[in-house]
């Protein structure tokens, strides 16, 4: 595993205040508020694509299992069933994650589903103008297998990810169809939506002025999973100076690397209001489907919960700077 793609960089080690009687051994107070939404937990689902391709029931498993835990899914454009199949799987609320085309009239229609199925924000990927050279798709020549498409991407004409003679079919699409966005796009955005906007791909603290310029109603801090740019910044390195540099004007999250209870810990004590879950959860779900999802979001509650009262916080607020030791 690439360094990009994990936690653990320089703020690696926690030192957890003295236990002492103030604090009690009751259960934990994880619920958090994120863009004024009151959430049980800062651990959302991040928007991964093709979830069919490890469990048949893909998306649809992952929003059931959330919605029994009260956890707020991200649904990819991407994905092998409809946003509106998805929204209707569950009742939690959901956030729509969206890439702008080169087909303005594609984009403006998803986001029209997007608002008319009830979802309550769009998730703007801004790191992927092309794909990052993926060398295991590369040798693979990936491409979706028969049977499954992109489904939101059908309906606007725009979904064929097809198979090369040479290199990933994906990046092929994205190459084709993925328009290079300016910041005056995110106007655009905003212009033909009422749902707020958070921008995910932020790694600079100038960035993250000028998404909160251009009207951002959040930050996720994401290195895409260290799958674009090799070599990028970790997410929770970039984290601390994009948290500084917004100073509260706009909730600021953080993706990839959430691997355990203690590194939800560390991103909340560096700024984070609430973190994203990937891979694992696609573990999850090849394994076992909606319970193997569930089995995977349980475990690091179940840890999370363990870290703050080891740390004696009994609640998020309580989880501060001073937990992060620092050379």
């Amino acid at each position: 595993m690439r360094a990009a793609q994990t936690i653990k960089s320089h703020f690696t080690t926690i030192a957890p205040h003295l236990i002492v009687s103030d604090y009690g051994t009751d259960a934990r107070q994880m619920n958090t508020t994120i863009l004024g939404d009151a959430m049980p937990t800062p651990l959302l689902i991040a928007p991964m694509a093709f979830m069919a391709m490890a469990h048949s029931d893909g998306e649809l498993a992952v929003a059931r299992s959330a919605a029994k835990r009260g956890i707020r899914m991200v649904v990819s454009t991407m994905g092998n069933y409809t946003l509106e199949d998805v929204a209707a799987a569950s009742d939690t609320p959901k956030w729509f994650q969206l890439y702008v085309y080169q087909n303005r009239d594609a984009t403006s229609q998803i986001v029209a589903s997007a608002e008319a199925a009830g979802y309550q924000a769009l998730v703007l990927t801004v790191d992927t103008p092309l794909i990052g050279r993926r060398e295991g798709d590369v040798r693979n020549r990936f491409h979706l297998p028969n049977g499954l498409v992109a489904k939101n991407l059908a309906k606007v004409q725009i979904e064929h990810i097809r198979p090369t003679h040479d290199g990933s079919g994906l990046a092929a699409y994205a190459a084709a169809q993925r328009y290079n966005l300016k910041w005056e796009d995110i106007e655009w955005l905003r212009s033909i939506t009422k749902l707020p906007i958070l921008l995910k791909g932020i790694l600079r603290d100038d960035d993250g002025q000028r998404a909160v310029d251009h009207g951002a109603a959040g930050i996720i801090v994401s290195n895409h999973g260290g799958r674009q740019l090799d070599t990028a910044v970790a997410s929770i390195d970039a984290l601390p100076e994009v948290v500084e540099a917004v100073n509260g004007a706009v909730d600021v999250l953080v993706d990839g690397g959430i691997r355990r209870g203690t590194d939800i810990l560390k991103a909340l004590a560096l700024g984070a209001k609430g973190v994203l879950l990937g891979r694992p959860l696609l573990w999850g779900l090849a394994v076992g489907g909606e319970a193997g999802v569930g089995q995977v979001l349980d475990l690091l509650l179940t840890e999370f919960d363990l870290a703050m009262a080891l740390c004696g916080c009994n609640s998020v607020d309580e989880i501060t700077p001073d937990l992060i030791f620092r050379r």
